[in-house]
């Protein structure tokens, strides 16, 4: 049997839905190939940023895949689980023996990083032997889970699309917005591997992060020596540890272990008024101002309660012990030496109340930072984006034909037709259909090739290619 990993088998002959074992004796006789696509057919955000193929495509279909032991071990599987002979052990023969286990496969793909209207073709995919038409859709299973980072760097994206409109507003500039939105999700990922890509996915827009495992995956699948960086930060237990009337000596404990750069530390353990009312702006205070001339820096964090709420009264304690000064935009800054990191309730949707709720009480967004787990990297679904991938074409009896669908019970689930480009016309983007497109003009490349990767993207190259409009026009 195949070594057995973290997240399931190794085998990639395993790695598709049952019925799909079925599907090679289900299509027309004379069937010579199979030319399916991948879309956003709608959602909550109007674009997706393009995100994740590559990982999938070096993590399972680069290089000699298909091997003898893996057909052995999937027959033997498969004969159970159907109770009948349904695996097409001649198929896969056929690819070890004539293909070398290379798959004999094109895809062709939009960029990674490529912000893209839904309803727009992101990838295609076909077969390029004639015997091995059945194998467009059975790796529709592991392909569509590019739904995943994709969709996790489209809320990344649309936060700090947020975050920028905000700074216009009330910052002097947009220097902290790299580390504006911090992944705190690794704890509440499904899996290592999801922590991974969706982690890596996220920093494709920030550089913030505490999700070790997405560095290891945009190491290894992105070319990116390091994706994201961290600061040391308290948490509950080391602070509690203390004692609730030692909290201030765990506070202090804090500045003197770190007594250069920034350092956070949780401050909602019991009270976090009086937390930043009477230790951090009396008992502590000289020390936070003597680190501040070596330009160290506190982050004070308050981890319960409503968001935009407590922010604000945080901020407007800090204001009164530390002082504040006015930015060129009118809006009220703390010292350099002390800002606030708001981890808890952290979404697109409460972003934007943090966000009303500091102009109204006239506070630069420059005063506050944040940090988001699960609803950066689990409140999402394949739905939030209506990832699908459907045929769109075959060649049967040696003629080409459109396939789609179109269910009388929900227009929004018919397909595209035919071959499709993606082009761009009148700076909008496109799907031309049934053929028509322009090869010349088509955004799509190809990124595999029988067993092969085409293209190899950087970190630098997609985070380039995934900026906010507003800093790309700035």
């Amino acid at each position: 049997m195949a070594d057995c990993m973290a997240g399931g088998t190794n085998n990639v002959l395993l790695v598709t839905d049952s019925y799909k074992v079925t599907h090679h004796v289900q299509y027309p006789e004379n069937t010579t190939h199979v030319y399916s696509y991948f879309e956003s057919r709608g959602g909550k955000f109007p674009k997706t940023v393009f995100f994740g193929l590559q990982y999938l495509l070096k993590r399972w279909l680069v290089g000699q895949i298909v091997t003898k032991e893996k057909i052995e071990e999937a027959k033997e599987i498969y004969n159970l689980h159907f109770k009948q002979e349904v695996f097409n052990e001649e198929g896969w023969n056929y690819i070890l023996e004539e293909h070398d286990g290379y798959l004999p496969l094109r895809i062709k793909a939009v960029p990674e990083g490529t912000v893209v209207p839904y309803k727009n073709v992101l990838f295609t995919v076909e077969n390029t032997d004639p015997k091995c038409f059945w194998l467009t859709n059975y790796f529709e299973t592991l392909l569509v889970q590019v739904w995943y980072p994709m969709t996790v760097a489209t809320n990344s994206y649309y936060q700090k699309d947020l975050i920028a409109k905000c700074m216009q507003e009330t910052a002097d500039d947009f220097s902290g917005l790299p580390y504006m939105l911090h992944d705190f999700g690794f704890r509440g990922s499904t899996s290592v591997e999801a922590a991974g890509i969706g982690g890596c996915a996220h920093l494709i827009n920030f550089l913030g992060t505490d999700t070790i495992a997405a560095l290891t995956t945009a190491k290894k699948y992105y070319n990116c020596d390091i994706a994201g960086y961290s600061i040391p930060a308290a948490e509950h237990s080391t602070i509690t540890t203390w004692g609730k009337d030692g909290e201030v000596n765990g506070f202090r404990n804090m500045l003197e272990k770190f007594p250069d750069g920034i350092m956070a530390c949780v401050s909602d353990s019991y009270n976090i008024w009086n937390a930043c009312e009477k230790l951090w702006g009396e008992e502590l205070k000289d020390i936070i101002i003597e680190r501040g001339k070596r330009d160290a820096r506190l982050v004070v964090r308050p981890d319960s309660g409503n968001p935009s709420e407590v922010v604000i009264k945080v901020l407007e304690i800090l204001g009164r012990k530390f002082g504040t000064t006015t930015n060129s935009k009118g809006y009220k800054l703390l010292p350099s030496y002390i800002r606030v990191i708001q981890g808890d309730g952290v979404s697109y949707e409460t972003l934007e109340e943090i966000g009303m709720n500091l102009k109204k009480h006239s506070w630069s967004i420059d005063n506050v930072t944040f940090g988001s787990g699960g609803a950066l990297l689990q409140k999402i679904d394949r739905d939030t984006q209506k990832c699908a991938y459907k045929c769109s074409a075959a060649i049967i009896d040696g003629k080409e034909i459109s396939v789609f669908k179109q269910p009388i019970t929900d227009t929004g689930k018919k397909s595209k037709k035919g071959r499709l480009t993606l082009e761009c016309k009148d700076g909008q983007f496109v799907t031309v259909q049934r053929g028509k497109g322009d090869l010349n003009k088509d955004i799509l490349v190809p990124v595999f090739e029988n067993g092969k990767l085409l293209q190899d993207y950087t970190m630098d190259e997609i985070r380039s290619r995934a900026e906010i409009d507003l800093l790309k026009n700035n």
